[in-house]
């Protein structure tokens, strides 16, 4: 396929600015400068990289219909892109940023200019970097309130604040991630987490840093909560308050009041919460999730404060201890069910009963038999970590993106047999499945669909290794969560527990351990699209796929060309 002449690009461009100017919506410009910058956490300095030297970095308020323009100078030794996550990018997939999926990295000494238009999407998103680890720094979150004169769908809140869960390592890293892949093992896990960038009151050299959110007593606030954590999951409560769910990754839900969280790396929740208790201190508190048996995780809690400002001459300041929130133990799967049961649409959605694509993928871990010489860090040190989709362990290529080689066509980069179900069916969730199934076949693999196909996708967790709650996002669409479910999905038995009425809209959905979901969504968006798991040590072990959407009929169903500044590997 030819490529439009710059000239044309220039004027496709501004024509698409006029328009949206013509629609009261606002083209928002940016520069993001990726760069290392000292900080002192845990006690001592480090070194890390960061966008314009904030961590987090910067906040973006955009209103829906608006335009972002950024341009990403990277001035760090790492190759770098940013993907804005949960962002539907339609007909914009070069702006999408998952390194050699949808662009080639930006060089150190490079940049590139992120285009995007936001098409009827409204709440709490964020960006992130999507190459290598940097994502444990280089991320911040990306606001999107509703268009001029119109009204959030409940109350308006005194205040918004945006609570970014984060993990912190005192060692680089990337150094900690290239380390895992030379050895085969499970990386280091983190050293803290974090609440906006501070890891709170219970961690060395932490306290006089702790975030805190001031309140007034009465008043009621949206908390947009986000987890940048790389590798877990996370419960979070806030002591003596209820916490109103109103939205989750930029869809609202219908209301309901829960007093804990459970956010998956990757997913977003918006809440309300009235400050009606007696006017002191208390405690916002995240600590991990974890559904794996045997697997290594940060065991520390990290915590934030809600202070009151009562309006009175006492100052209770510092000297008062903050109540602390009662939060489920690390392991309470059935805490995590209950609250994902509790996200529904407001109202009746359009759920496709008439299916075009019935589509099965198995996620999980396995095992790569260590090489000749090789000294490997895995079980019984003859071993190397892996992770695949459908028994294919997702190679990344690394001399061409994948939305680059489809569209000049480019042979040699990916192939279009992804299979629709497990090469073998075994029982998914068993104790003891057999050894000869623990070992994935590597490929850089795409599954096409027609644009406009109605896709149904059930998602299996396995017991290979271990069992364990995965986050699968999905790159340029959100989708419906039909059903989630224990053990193997039966397909007679489990269709009875579709909910074709109000199911939750989202990007990022937290498999069940030992478990299932089955998600919808309508292939309208042309381009490459990664599908992966958002814990960041399973996506390098190659639990992802890519979903290759063709071109409809006409400019407004086709990719649009690549911009001129688009980085060449």
């Amino acid at each position: 396929m030819a490529s439009s002449s710059p000239s044309s690009r220039l004027l496709f461009f501004l024509s698409c600015l006029a328009l949206a100017l013509l629609a009261g919506a606002e083209v928002h410009h940016h520069e993001f400068v990726v760069q290392e910058t000292p900080v002192k956490r845990l006690c001592n300095t480090h070194n890390i990289i960061t966008v314009n030297g904030q961590f987090p970095g910067p906040t973006l308020e955009v209103r829906e219909g608006d335009t972002l323009v950024v341009n990403v100078v990277n001035r760090a030794q790492y190759n770098v892109t940013i993907h804005w996550h949960g962002i539907r990018q339609i007909r914009t997939g070069w702006a999408d940023g998952p390194e050699f999926v949808t662009q080639c990295p930006i060089r150190p000494g490079g940049s590139y200019k992120y285009r995007f238009t936001i098409q009827g999407q409204e709440g709490t998103l964020w960006w992130h970097a999507h190459s290598s680890w940097l994502r444990a720094t280089v991320y911040g979150a990306l606001i999107i309130r509703p268009r001029e004169n119109k009204a959030y769908p409940f109350g308006k809140p005194s205040r918004e604040v945006p609570v970014i869960l984060g993990e912190w390592w005192n060692a680089n890293p990337i150094d900690v991630i290239r380390e895992a892949q030379r050895t085969g093992g499970g990386p280091n896990v983190s050293d803290a987490f974090t609440i906006n960038g501070q890891p709170g009151d219970f961690y060395n050299c932490s306290q006089e840093e702790t975030t805190a959110i001031p309140v007034k007593p009465g008043e009621t606030a949206l908390l947009r909560f986000i987890n940048a954590a790389l590798n877990h999951e996370l419960f979070v409560s806030i002591a003596q308050h209820k916490m109103t769910v109103v939205a989750a990754d930029a869809s609202y839900t219908k209301p309901f009041t829960t007093s804990v969280l459970m956010i998956a790396p990757g997913q977003t929740t918006d809440v309300l919460v009235t400050m009606d208790q007696a006017p002191t201190r208390y405690y916002v508190a995240a600590r991990a999730y974890v559904s794996g048996q045997n697997v290594a995780f940060d065991n520390t809690t990290t915590t934030a404060v809600i202070e009151y400002d009562c309006g009175c001459a006492s100052d209770f300041g510092p000297k008062i201890q903050p109540a602390f929130p009662a939060l489920p133990a690390f392991n309470d799967t059935a805490a995590a069910a209950a609250f994902a049961a509790g996200i529904k649409s407001p109202g009746k959605v359009k759920v496709h009963e008439d299916v075009d694509e019935y589509l099965f993928f198995t996620v999980g871990l396995g095992l790569f038999n260590c090489e000749p010489g090789q000294l490997c860090a895995g079980p019984n040190n003859n071993t190397r970590f892996t992770a695949s989709m459908n028994n294919v362990s997702f190679v990344f290529p690394q001399h061409d993106s994948l939305l680059h080689a489809h569209y000049y066509k480019i042979p040699g980069v990916f192939t279009t047999d992804f299979p629709a179900y497990p090469p073998v069916q075994f029982d998914y969730t068993a104790k003891n499945v057999s050894r000869a199934l623990w070992q994935p076949v590597p490929g850089t693999k795409l599954y096409p669909l027609r644009f406009g196909s109605v896709v149904q996708l059930v998602l299996q967790d396995t017991s290979i290794v271990t069992p364990e709650n995965h986050p699968i996002h999905i790159h340029g669409y959100d989708f419906f969560i039909l059903a989630e479910g224990c053990g193997n999905f039966d397909p007679k038995k489990d269709v009875e527990k579709f909910n074709y009425v109000d199911p939750p809209q989202r990007n990022t959905v937290a498999v069940p351990v030992n478990g299932w979901a089955v998600i919808q969504f309508v292939a309208d968006n042309p381009g490459v699209w990664l599908m992966h798991c958002h814990l960041d040590v399973h996506i390098t072990w190659g639990l992802a796929m890519a979903f290759l959407v063709e071109d409809g009929y006409g400019k407004l169903q086709s990719l649009e060309p690549p911009p001129i500044d688009l980085p060449m590997c």
